[in-house]
């Protein structure tokens, strides 16, 4: 069972470092977990993984559902086992991805009935589906099922989302019974504060091992994402880990670690280096760029990840242009390794009681735009 312990709290910002042990690991926070739909990081082995100490990744319930399935995860024995990584795993309910089908999809006060964007079949998720599938798959950490709220959302259907969430998250404690699986709640309520406040307080009455933010990087501006972050983080328990589900940039990372969140995930260092792109202290390059077809220093200098150890820009671009597999194995390994060398800058930080100085110089030097 999950055991959160906050080992240091900035006195000026919301800042904090804790540590959260799982019978497969120990996870310092702040942390960033890598995506990881079908149970693998896209263009990246497990023990290179290990090799850049990242603690934990999050795998796609909905996808596994539906492929390679249940039958075939229970048989290996869990997902662990079926996909040989030995560390903690994060797995969503399944509600993101079924809600962003809204022509696939009907919503019920019982659940989600949905056709699979594979092959068109039936099914059906609620709540009680939601924990069944988790517990098959075992993961470390499984998230409440809850309905993601788009946005826009008019206040009246933000207002029944929630209503229905927190429905389900009751239903989804009720039936979950595992003693090796933690259980997250999911705070929603769109861009509306009391709803989030409402919502927040409900979910900590029932009573869970953490709380997640959701429903928000999904296309709300930046600073709608931080007022909201703002309101939920004092309703959530000190001694609970605190979640902000699918953030973000480095930049929103750090934002977003100064009021008071602990975890995050999102697919964006996978996603960028598939298109020629990699994160830099400086912001975000793009290897496609023809200047530097003839650049033969690493991606970033100073870094110690494995490309920008071995390999240069030229090399890398070239691999991108080639549509060589190696070209996005390379940029994404020096994009989780950077999101992982920020985090444990940020823990760092504020252990030492500096992180203020921290996140403003970080925030000077790094440009959002990048050179794309």
């Amino acid at each position: 069972m999950l055991k959160f312990r906050l080992d240091k709290k900035d006195k000026d910002t919301g800042a904090r470092a804790g540590t959260i042990n799982t019978s497969r690991g120990v996870i310092e926070t702040p942390v960033f977990m890598p995506v990881g739909t079908q149970g693998c990081v896209k263009s990246m082995t497990f023990q290179r993984l290990k090799r850049m100490r990242i603690q934990v990744i999050l795998a796609n319930t909905y996808h596994l559902y539906l492929r390679p399935g249940l039958d075939v995860i229970k048989k290996a024995g869990g997902l662990h086992n079926f996909c040989g990584w030995k560390g903690p795993i994060l797995t969503d309910s399944g509600g993101y991805q079924v809600f962003s089908m809204s022509e696939l999809r009907k919503i019920s006060a019982d659940g989600v009935c949905f056709r699979s964007h594979l092959d068109g079949s039936e099914h059906f998720i609620g709540p009680k589906e939601a924990v069944n599938i988790q517990d098959i798959i075992g993961s470390d950490i499984a998230m409440v099922f809850d309905e993601c709220t788009p946005f826009p959302a008019t206040y009246d259907y933000a207002c029944n989302s929630v209503s229905l969430s927190v429905k389900w998250a009751r239903l989804c404690k009720n039936f979950h019974n595992s003693v090796k699986q933690a259980l997250f709640g999911i705070v929603q309520g769109s861009v509306y504060k009391d709803l989030r406040i409402k919502c927040a307080k409900e979910l900590v009455d029932i009573g869970f091992d953490g709380y997640a933010i959701g429903g928000l990087s999904v296309g709300e501006p930046e600073t709608v994402m931080y007022e909201i972050t703002d309101v939920v983080a004092p309703y959530l328990p000190e001694d609970k880990p605190r979640y902000l589900m699918g953030c973000g940039t480095p930049a929103n990372i750090v934002e977003a670690v100064s009021r008071g969140i602990d975890m995050f995930d999102c697919v964006m260092p996978t996603r960028n280096a598939r298109n020629g792109s990699a994160f830099t202290h400086r912001g975000k390059i793009n290897i496609r760029n023809a200047k530097y077809k003839t650049d033969f220093g690493p991606v970033e200098k100073g870094c110690g990840c494995f490309a920008c150890k071995n390999y240069s820009r030229a090399f890398i671009r070239h691999m991108i242009i080639a549509g060589e597999i190696l070209g996005a194995e390379l940029l994404t390994c020096h994009n989780l390794y950077f999101y992982n060398r920020v985090m444990k800058d940020i823990r760092i930080s504020v252990k030492k009681g500096v992180f203020p100085v921290f996140k403003e110089r970080f925030l000077k030097t790094y440009n959002e735009k990048g050179d794309a």
